[in-house]
């Protein structure tokens, strides 16, 4: 879990019930007022044209869960500052990005002024749009990805993967990342307090953050490992890989409670990829 480190306005933090419509509007919230703070704290890490999966490290350059995309229509769902969609870019792709949040966007957009793309790539596009409803037609994509971008934040991933079915072509490739869900039974800690199991693998309650009038002001939804197979089979893909990354030597940051001591002792981020059924 990340929590809310960058707004004034949260206060308290905890595992709370919360609406589909209500944790979607926390985080719009959220991200439209954090986005500056998080580019400065972690812009240096995750670069202006970097594929970059989790917290760990791992880039796309380097585990190549994509493939070849070249050529190839390319949807980066929940795309943040668009660093990811910009990497599509230079390697080929004809590529969209979509986020719910438009301070994120901006972002995206200055990264783009300030970042010109390598000489001969198509600029991406970027739109403003709620992942559980896509403004594409049906099969417009022969790719889409996600990189930690919202299913995290959404109580109704359902709809999220029922609209990545929707947009790709028959056969097309569906890879995304999230928090591992074996992460949600210890507290969100980088050091030793955070090795010791707290909390219920099989409670989805979701943790929810308040600002000062008692209002959700950022929200993130656990999910079982179970749950997400089940979830992409009932939306229609074939699980075609699980990708869980292991802490790499060269990685000595800290991001919330991902840490070089908690990366060598257990998984940090699930990266799910799925095909969809022809």
């Amino acid at each position: 879990m990340t929590e809310g480190e960058y707004s004034p306005e949260i206060i308290s933090g905890g595992y709370l019930a919360i609406g589909d419509e209500e944790s979607v509007r926390a985080n719009r919230s959220y991200w439209d007022g954090s986005a500056e703070e998080y580019l400065a704290e972690h812009g240096s890490f995750l670069g202006a044209s970097e594929f970059v999966w989790c917290p760990e490290g791992v880039r796309e350059d380097d585990i190549g869960l994509l493939g070849d995309i070249t050529g190839r229509q390319v949807l980066d769902v929940g795309c943040g500052a668009g660093q990811c969609t910009r990497w599509l870019a230079e390697h080929g792709a004809t590529a969209t990005g979509v986020d719910l949040s438009s301070g994120m966007l901006e972002q995206a957009s200055r990264l783009s002024r300030e970042n010109p793309l390598r000489e001969g790539s198509v600029p991406p596009t970027f739109l403003q749009a709620d992942a559980r409803s896509l403004p594409f037609p049906s099969g417009s994509f022969d790719i889409a990805c996600s990189s930690y971008g919202a299913l995290p934040f959404v109580k109704d991933a359902d709809a999220v993967l029922a609209e990545a079915a929707r947009v790709l072509r028959p056969g097309g490739l569906w890879v995304f990342s999230v928090t591992h869900p074996l992460r949600w039974m210890f507290p969100d800690v980088p050091g030793e307090s955070g090795l010791t199991v707290e909390y219920s693998y099989f409670d989805r309650t979701p943790y929810v953050e308040l600002d000062a009038s008692g209002e959700p002001a950022y929200a993130e939804h656990h999910r079982t490992m179970g749950d997400w197979i089940r979830l992409l089979v009932e939306a229609g893909f074939e699980i075609t890989g699980l990708t869980e990354p292991e802490w790499p030597e060269s990685n000595q940051l800290s991001w919330g409670g991902w840490s070089p001591l908690r990366g060598q002792l257990m998984p940090g981020t699930a990266i799910f990829s799925a095909r969809l059924r022809g």
